[in-house]
């Protein structure tokens, strides 16, 4: 008798057939990649479809792969990944989607599948820069309306790029270049000749 996850697998190969891409298993969830097209035709048929039936998104987030598996990734750099879950069949899922271009990164947006992926969506769109096409209400939602950049990219700096504070005679916030000079901070090591020797003390 086939367990839970084999049956979502035949499932899913079944529903989707071309649009899968990638359907793979790992410590016991199943990821689900597919293109950048089929993005918003599969997340319908996700949730419509009585044989899968997830009919909630738990969660939806950027994800940045520059650098990823100590820089031997190959693949398209930004994606979105979003958490279903059927409370019908008792069963989750995790579906990726590649932005077809590194340069300026979009996808289409969940928000007329899963409304709840309004502010997940912009948390993406503001931390990695990854635009959703079809969202109504893009904008940042946890940086302010004047940052410069998306933070949660690998290349953005440390320091970031400009620096706000108030300035008393403009009696206003400004802008500014950042201030902060890089350094390196080396913890200062203490050494104790017997510590951790429980045979030498008595």
């Amino acid at each position: 008798m086939p367990n839970k996850l084999e049956t979502l697998k035949s499932a899913l190969e079944a529903a989707l057939g071309q649009k899968v891409q990638s359907l793979v298993e790992a410590l016991g969830e199943l990821t689900l990649v597919v293109g950048a097209a089929d993005y918003v035709a599969a997340a319908l048929q996700l949730r419509d479809d009585p044989a899968l039936g997830f009919e909630q998104l738990t969660d939806l987030c950027g994800v940045d792969y520059s650098g990823w598996g100590d820089g031997l990734w190959e693949g398209r750099r930004f994606a979105a990944v979003s958490h279903l879950m059927s409370v019908k069949h008792n069963w989750r899922l995790r579906l990726r989607a590649f932005a077809a271009e590194d340069d300026f990164p979009m996808l289409d947006s969940l928000t007329g599948v899963w409304p709840n992926a309004n502010w997940y969506e912009r948390e993406a769109f503001d931390l990695y820069g990854i635009m959703f096409n079809g969202h109504d209400d893009l904008r940042r939602i946890l940086t302010d309306y004047g940052f410069v950049g998306h933070p949660f990219r690998k290349d953005f700096p440390l320091s970031g790029n400009v620096e706000m504070r108030y300035d008393p005679e403009q009696k206003r916030v400004i802008y500014q270049p950042v201030t902060i000079e890089p350094r390196e901070i080396t913890p200062r090591i203490i050494r104790e000749e017997n510590y951790g020797d429980l045979a030498g003390k008595s």
